[in-house]
């Protein structure tokens, strides 16, 4: 057996995500989207950024209800999914933090907490300017995250997993109360030439306050800015697990 550690890098876990969390995830944390993209006018025709796209299934979803649908994300293997779950979609290969569009969108979603996945308030903070940049006049930004108490029951067990002839896989999820931090951590076993090979792949999340997403949504020109609970109905200062959040430019 060869054992290779590789770096937190979503190429090597694309497989997974896609057949075993992409669409669980769609059913989930979609329809308070779909709801509040109504509640927004954004309607059949509009042209919607999924954010952090992933595999594609929200982005299929949209389109079967009339959207016309890009996806962004920085993982290729991801892609090669989307590409497959969504055909009728559009996809660009970059990274959230860096990426640069024309404003041509009606809306930019991110509905899975994806990101989470963005470490300092400094580079989520430039994320919503290059949101803020690709939106009209008017459009509507919707995105899912986590906040500070989403991961306080994450205590080093093992979340997930699954075994196969070829290909198995467990999650194990830890959380650092001080610095607010998750980290999940994949470990897979693939059988690649007669021989099993171990990846272990480190994630690291970060929970915010719902203060710091308004202030620096605020920072960067977002205007009715809203808060939802996960049935997008409107939240209080005192949810404090999952939020979506909502601005126009």
């Amino acid at each position: 057996m060869v054992t290779v550690n590789i770096d937190s890098k979503y190429d090597y876990w694309a497989r997974i995500y896609n057949q075993y969390w992409g669409a669980k995830y769609c059913e989930n944390n979609l329809p308070p989207f779909e709801y509040l993209l109504q509640k927004y006018h954004i309607h059949q025709g509009a042209n919607i950024l999924d954010l952090c796209c992933g595999t594609g299934h929200m982005a299929q979803r949209l389109i079967e209800q009339g959207y016309q649908v890009t996806g962004l994300d920085l993982s290729e293997a991801m892609l090669r999914y989307a590409h497959e779950n969504a055909p009728n979609a559009q996809f660009i290969l970059d990274d959230a933090r860096f990426f640069n569009l024309p404003p041509t969108f009606d809306a930019v979603i991110s509905p899975s907490g994806s990101l989470n996945h963005i470490m300092t308030i400094e580079e989520l903070q430039q994320v919503f300017m290059n949101v803020y940049n690709a939106l009209l006049d008017n459009g509507v930004f919707l995105f899912g995250l986590n906040l500070e108490d989403a991961y306080t029951s994450w205590n080093g067990a093992i979340s997930d997993g699954d075994v196969k002839d070829d290909f198995a896989w467990a999650c194990c999820d830890n959380y650092n109360p001080v610095g607010k931090i998750g980290q999940f951590t994949i470990t897979i076993f693939q059988l690649l030439e007669k021989s099993w090979q171990r990846f272990d792949i480190t994630n690291l999340v970060r929970g915010y306050s719902q203060l710091e997403i308004l202030s620096t949504l605020e920072s960067v020109g977002f205007k009715d800015i809203n808060v939802y609970d996960i049935n997008g109905n409107l939240a209080n200062s005192e949810c404090n697990k999952f939020a979506i959040f909502a601005g126009r430019k």
